[in-house]
């Protein structure tokens, strides 16, 4: 059952309070595994995600039946500062795609046998341009946290939060300068694909933005003052799966800063995620790094919605499997030494 959440210190508190894994199912994993017919470490990686699985659902032989994507859609006031390639509307118009089944992470969710919701806030309300105030005041944060908290299914056994909202790298990128420090420069990159000239002014802006909001608040704060609703959505939603001890793959450079505003409230805050890919957008290896999460993938997509985390879903259904159905040695009557 998830706690409600009436205001932001309830959601601060609900993250900060939010219990962790199951050590004795985790223990019962570790110890199955040294069990199976295999060379002790012969399946590298797989190990390690299947007990950490493990442990997060609570039960040492684990399966993934219920896998959920979710994709949140936002608009930004701030692209009127021309940061991105594409217009605003795109973000309505590929809300339709997803909903009629015709985009790339349709395709991945079904591949990977998990269902898909869409959730479009408030796209005829953009965000405030961040640099002239803050992007939300905390009404809006809230209720796009608190979509992104009831978004997620309590039978769902795997969670992947995607994103869609023309300009969102932006507030992403301000969102890292701001938690992690260093320069504009070091954070902004090409996004939908903008000309040098138009990455020069995207890093503007997101300067400007870092020094009209930094240092102002926690993570929460920062995500309200520089963010979107998408993306404190995702928040919300990877918040409600570790309430609900459902495991979460990371996707993108957005939904890993969504993250990173969680991790500034609770160290513990991310412990039941891992990141599906790198994406091709320049910072996102330095967030993951700054997170302390190494990704299973490296493709060089730049795609967002989810799709990174929609193909690792697959990696982690096959480490479970392996986990949870390969033979023990006294089963197969193999001698192990």
């Amino acid at each position: 059952m998830l706690p409600e959440i009436n205001n932001l210190n309830s959601f601060r508190e609900a993250v900060r309070q939010a219990s962790g894994p199951d050590d004795a199912a985790a223990q019962g994993a570790t110890d199955r595994n040294g069990q199976l017919t295999k060379p002790p470490g012969a399946l590298g990686r797989l190990e390690d995600l299947a007990i950490w699985y493990a442990g997060w659902r609570g039960d040492a032989r684990p399966q993934i039946t219920s896998p959920q994507v979710i994709v949140f859609a936002g608009n930004h006031g701030v692209t009127a500062q021309g940061v991105s390639a594409f217009p605003p509307e795109v973000t309505v118009q590929m809300v339709l795609n997803f909903e009629h089944g015709g985009a790339a992470i349709n395709q991945l969710a079904k591949a990977a046998g998990a269902t898909m919701d869409v959730h479009a806030l408030e796209l005829e309300r953009p965000t405030a341009d961040f640099t002239s105030g803050p992007a939300m005041s905390e009404d809006d944060l809230l209720q796009a946290l608190r979509t992104g908290w009831a978004a997620v299914r309590p039978d769902a056994d795997l969670l992947v939060v995607g994103e869609m909202g023309i300009g969102n790298t932006t507030p992403a990128a301000a969102i890292a300068c701001a938690l992690f420090g260093g320069e504009a420069g070091d954070w902004t990159g090409r996004g939908t694909g903008v000309d040098d000239a138009g990455l020069a002014n995207k890093t503007r802006v997101v300067a400007e933005g870092v020094m009209l909001h930094g240092g102002s608040g926690d993570g929460l704060e920062i995500l309200r003052r520089l963010g979107g609703r998408e993306i404190a959505a995702m928040a919300g939603a990877i918040a409600a799966a570790r309430a609900l001890h459902i495991p979460v793959i990371l996707d993108g450079f957005i939904c890993s800063a969504a993250a990173a505003c969680l991790s500034d409230i609770s160290e513990s805050a991310l412990d039941h995620t891992i990141a599906g890919h790198q994406s091709a957008e320049g910072a996102h290896g330095a967030v993951l790094a700054k997170l302390g999460k190494e990704p299973l993938l490296k493709l060089g997509l730049r795609l967002g919605e989810g799709s990174g985390g929609a193909l690792a879903i697959n990696i982690l259904k096959s480490a479970v499997a392996c986990h949870s159905g390969m033979a023990t040695f006294a089963e197969a009557g193999v001698s192990d030494s």
